[in-house]
């Protein structure tokens, strides 16, 4: 080795840059996977094939399928929407549900979604990364929207945030990721009524 032959920039073997593109198919690839065939039968050597790359680029940005899933998740819920300030409840409610209701009819969404929710209950780490990504993400903006119109005087004090997310998106998520029926003309109008009645029963 010669003097002056910059051995100290020479990078190690296996700790090449990760390219940026790169992650992004795999990322890709792994929600087309899981859509396509569920987490169970998801398989590293699948995902490495529909994005385009060796198993080798997979295991080097993740250990496992598990933290594949776990940084998908983190990654989606990190795209999430603010709170809307439409300056009424009704208004505020109609902006969340159509959001939420986008969400659920995506072609690939609609597939990984429930089925996430199905590995939750036999995978601890699934349970815990989905809550306090999605599950308190939304309960951040639940607790806004609550706050927002208790200050209007649109709700009483001690209106649960909690509730509120359960009464405002629930019957939504039974509709199109349970029964799986389509919505039918003006029922988010209608669902962001009911919504905002039962909550200003309270």
């Amino acid at each position: 080795m010669t003097k002056g032959s910059g051995t100290a920039r020479r990078v190690p073997a296996g700790a090449a840059v990760l390219r940026e593109d790169v992650t992004d198919a795999i990322r890709a690839a792994v929600f087309e996977e899981l859509a396509a065939v569920g987490f169970a039968r998801m398989s590293i050597e699948g995902i490495a094939r529909r994005a385009g790359v060796g198993k080798t680029a997979v295991y080097r940005r993740w250990k496992s399928k598990l933290a594949l899933v776990l940084d998908l998740v983190s990654v989606f819920a990190a795209q999430g929407l603010p709170a809307p300030a439409t300056g009424s409840l009704h208004g505020d409610v109609r902006a969340l549900l159509q959001v939420a209701s986008a969400a659920l009819r995506h072609p690939v969404a609609s597939q990984v979604i429930p089925d996430l929710l199905v590995e939750s209950a036999r995978n601890p780490e699934i349970a815990e990364t989905i809550r306090a990504t999605l599950l308190d993400g939304q309960r951040g903006i639940a607790a806004v929207v609550v706050r927002e119109a208790v200050a209007r005087g649109e709700l009483p004090e001690g209106t649960n945030p909690d509730t509120a997310l359960d009464l405002i998106v629930g019957p939504l998520y039974w509709r199109l990721a349970v029964v799986r029926a389509p919505l039918p003309k003006g029922y988010l109008d209608d669902l962001a009524t009911a919504a905002v009645a039962a909550l200003g029963r309270g």
